[in-house]
């Protein structure tokens, strides 16, 4: 009877263990499912283009540089019709706006009993241009009685669209001749890169300047599009770098596991190139072009500056620049700086602007960088 009760106790003993123990792997069972589940939501797997547009948003840089763009994106080709509808004006409307000027004008001579005199002359005059800034004319009329704030948005759209034409080209150029040299290698690459040297080391602006008065002789090439033919010679010497950059990514990426798969399925060289090769240099080619869009920029302003860019009536930034010209006078320098500053602040705006965001590209494209 005795054996038959420790039997029973013995067994109730076991069986409560064996119940605790499997509440304990329930209860932790629960504990690593939840674990887990926070870990899931902390850490999330991301896309890399979600990745990239993380690190390029975290950078302050990079967005002040977005912003930047956008406004000058706006300003350039929404503002015209914006004006166009507010007041209903146009890049080449002439504004005669009359106004009293005064003018006085001292002199010094010396009198019969040897004295010296001062000669004071005061006229007043009635002028149709230059006018201040108004509520009709929120920065005023030029020197031609233009407005400068429709010449500034038109001017914005000739820069811009000039510069991306500029850039689209020298990615083509660059990514082909890039493209044989980093593929095929051997007397191609020596080649190519010959010819990639011999164009790095032509000066860029003392060449227009030369070329520009070539142009201007040729009767047949109208005066609009004189900026077209410089800018085509300017990509024709600047796609170097585009082709140097891709020339390095292909011959560190022609080795890849990737590629050597490739090359088991008999695929022609073409289709490797062109598929395989080229996508993984997109983002390093992006980063270049963001960078290259302000120099051009600075390029046609340069020439517009000289007098050999988009010609006179159409607007550019850097003709509205020269009327400060010192050597045309102190006048528009000293007295109206709404004439000549703001077309320079949209330059350095815009400039700055593709600046930082390649940098923030540059950085977000970088796998180096953190999470």
């Amino acid at each position: 009877m005795n054996n038959q009760l420790y039997k029973n106790e013995k067994h109730n003993l076991s069986a409560e263990k064996n119940t605790k123990k499997i509440e304990q792997g329930r209860l932790a069972k629960k504990e690593r499912e939840a674990v887990n589940s926070s870990e899931s939501d902390n850490f999330k797997a991301l896309s890399p283009t979600r990745m990239v547009a993380k690190r390029f948003f975290r950078s302050s840089l990079s967005v002040v540089g977005l912003t930047m763009v956008i406004f000058v994106f706006v300003f350039s080709f929404l503002g015209p019709t914006l004006v166009k509808g507010i007041w209903d004006y146009g890049e080449t409307e002439v504004f005669h706006i009359p106004r009293e000027s005064q003018l006085l004008s001292t002199a010094s001579f010396e009198g019969a009993d040897g004295r010296t005199y001062e000669y004071y002359d005061k006229s007043t005059s009635t002028i149709t241009v230059k006018s201040p800034p108004s509520a009709e004319h929120p920065l005023g009329t030029d020197t031609n009685g233009f407005d400068i704030l429709i010449r500034l948005m038109y001017g914005g759209r000739i820069s811009l669209m000039i510069s991306f034409l500029t850039v689209f080209l020298q990615l083509i150029i660059g990514i082909f001749l890039g493209g044989l040299a980093g593929y095929y290698g051997g007397w191609v690459d020596q080649v190519i890169m010959r010819i990639v040297d011999i164009f790095a080391s032509l000066p860029g602006l003392p060449i227009l300047l030369v070329l520009s008065a070539v142009i201007a002789s040729i009767e047949s090439i109208p005066a609009e599009h004189r900026i077209y033919y410089l800018m085509g010679f300017l990509t024709l010497i600047s796609w170097t770098g585009i082709a140097r950059l891709v020339r390095g990514q292909i011959l560190s990426l022609r080795e890849q596991e990737f590629m050597l798969a490739a090359e088991t399925t008999g695929i022609k060289s073409s289709r490797k190139i062109l598929k395989h090769l080229i996508p993984n240099t997109i983002p390093q080619l992006i980063v270049s072009a963001t960078l290259s869009l302000g120099g051009v920029i600075l390029y046609e302003s340069t020439l517009s500056y000289f007098g050999i860019g988009v010609p006179f009536p159409r607007a550019a930034w850097g003709s509205m620049i020269a009327m400060a010209d010192p050597s045309k006078g102190q006048e528009i320098l000293a007295n109206y700086p709404n004439m000549w500053l703001p077309a320079g602040i949209l330059i350095v705006i815009t400039v700055l602007g593709f600046n930082f965001v390649g940098d923030g590209l540059r950085d977000a494209f970088d796998p180096r960088q953190k999470r």
